[in-house]
């Protein structure tokens, strides 16, 4: 029998449940990195498929760049800033943030560190002059972000305990297109 398959193409009939084994290897390898919460594989394994708010989506986008270099003024794909980072990442989910820190710290709503919820914006230093993704806690209850730190870096996800903690000036919920988008394709 022939089919559209997944990608649109015409090609041989996909067996069932071939598909959600696949992306439940993404999505477990999500959660190994600490990334998602484990209830994530319960529900991929239980069949339900909603799709995430952009700001989710997008820190997978910005998480899907570690390990690019780090390069002043960079905004990708083939290097980074900080902010560079968290609009390129927003910016493929159809959302637009300011170019420099400066402008994504006067973007979205004020949250306090307590209500942190994934892709809100870390904002570090006087100015402030760092930005990053915040990600979630991983699997021994650590706040997590991804960032592109400075030269000579990459694209990582860090625990904000300690350093970052003590630079934290505030963060921001970006309010936009915050309906559910498609992952993106690994």
């Amino acid at each position: 029998m022939r089919v559209l398959s997944n990608s649109g193409h015409r090609g041989h009939a996909v067996r069932p449940g071939q598909r959600g084994r696949t992306a439940l290897t993404a999505v477990a390898a999500f959660t190994a990195l600490g990334l998602l919460p484990a209830p994530a594989v319960a529900a991929e394994e239980a069949g339900e498929r909603r799709r995430p708010p952009a700001a989710v989506v997008a820190v997978r986008h910005a998480v899907s760049q570690v390990g690019k270099p780090y390069r002043y003024g960079g905004t990708g794909p083939e290097a980074f800033d900080c902010s560079g980072l968290v609009q390129w990442a927003y910016g493929k989910v159809g959302v637009r943030t300011g170019r420099t820190t400066y402008d994504q710290f006067r973007h979205g709503k004020v949250v306090p560190r307590s209500k942190l919820r994934r892709g809100d914006l870390l904002f570090f230093y006087s100015g402030p002059s760092h930005v990053g993704l915040y990600v979630g806690r991983d699997q021994k209850g650590r706040e997590r972000m991804v960032h592109a730190g400075r030269t000579g870096n990459r694209v990582q996800v860090v625990d904000m305990a300690d350093y970052f903690d003590r630079h934290f000036v505030g963060a921001r919920r970006i309010i936009g297109r915050n309906r559910p988008v498609a992952e993106p394709q690994g």
